[in-house]
């Protein structure tokens, strides 16, 4: 399979109650006709949101082709997990043309992404982009979330989940990883907010990424899909927290 060949993935990442699956839901009503897959990773009393996007009824985006991964952060359970998922939608009828991964709040984007590389992944499947995702109300306060109690229990419900790090410095590393973040609920913010909302990310943004704002979770495709960056051949440039330790380097 040639690199033209690959099935592209967009990796969106950002703490529980940013917008991830109502941003998700608009990609799908709007890429309709594009056959698309999902990996959700939900796991505990947390989130719904497999069941949500289960719900949308977009016919090119069937129900099987929604595959939710419960057993803890992906980032801390790849090696289990998210080959299998690959594989299960790679063998699907017909092939699907593009796939969306919506990872847990908690998750780190670095781990996943290097898993891209594996030669079993990376032979079939490239990292189109990675979306980070921001609560801009949250943001314009000085606050990564507005709801910091579900994101303690969220990491108190993951059992396999083996970073316990402030949840700025997730935040941080989402920001650090993304090639484009999602500025959501700009509907709610005046233009000092935004610019607030702003400033508290572009102390961690790559150079090369870039911040779009989404009002009530819409946001044109064309931005945030297609892109074909091939994210996994540059991830070792994208500096995290996490660099220097080893227990979370899931390289096969």
């Amino acid at each position: 399979m040639t690199t033209l060949e690959r099935v592209p993935c967009t990796i969106v990442t950002g703490f529980l109650g940013a917008g991830k699956t109502t941003l998700l839901r608009g990609l799908l009503e709007k890429l309709d006709g594009k056959r698309l897959a999902i990996i959700v990773n939900e796991f505990g009393d947390v989130g719904i949101d497999g069941e949500i996007l289960k719900g949308c009824g977009i016919e090119s985006c069937p129900e099987e082709n929604i595959v939710e991964l419960a057993n803890g952060c992906i980032c801390c359970t790849v090696a289990d997990d998210f080959q299998p998922a690959i594989e299960q939608i790679l063998s699907r009828q017909p092939r699907v043309e593009h796939i969306l991964i919506e990872t847990s709040g908690l998750a780190l984007p670095k781990p996943l992404v290097q898993a891209f590389q594996w030669p079993a992944i990376k032979s079939r499947v490239t990292v189109d982009a990675v979306i980070a995702v921001a609560d801009g109300a949250a943001l314009s306060e000085g606050m990564v979330s507005h709801d910091m109690d579900a994101l303690a229990a969220q990491r108190a419900n993951d059992e396999a989940l083996d970073h316990d790090d402030p949840v700025e410095e997730v935040f941080e590393d989402q920001i650090a990883c993304a090639d484009l973040i999602v500025l959501t609920k700009g509907d709610l913010l005046d233009s000092d907010g935004l610019e607030r909302a702003k400033a508290h990310i572009a102390e961690h943004l790559p150079k090369a990424a870039k911040i779009v704002v989404a009002s009530h979770g819409q946001i044109d495709p064309a931005v945030l899909i297609g892109l074909g960056l091939a994210v996994e051949n540059d991830i070792e440039n994208r500096h995290t927290h996490h660099d220097d330790e080893e227990d979370h380097d899931h390289d096969e």
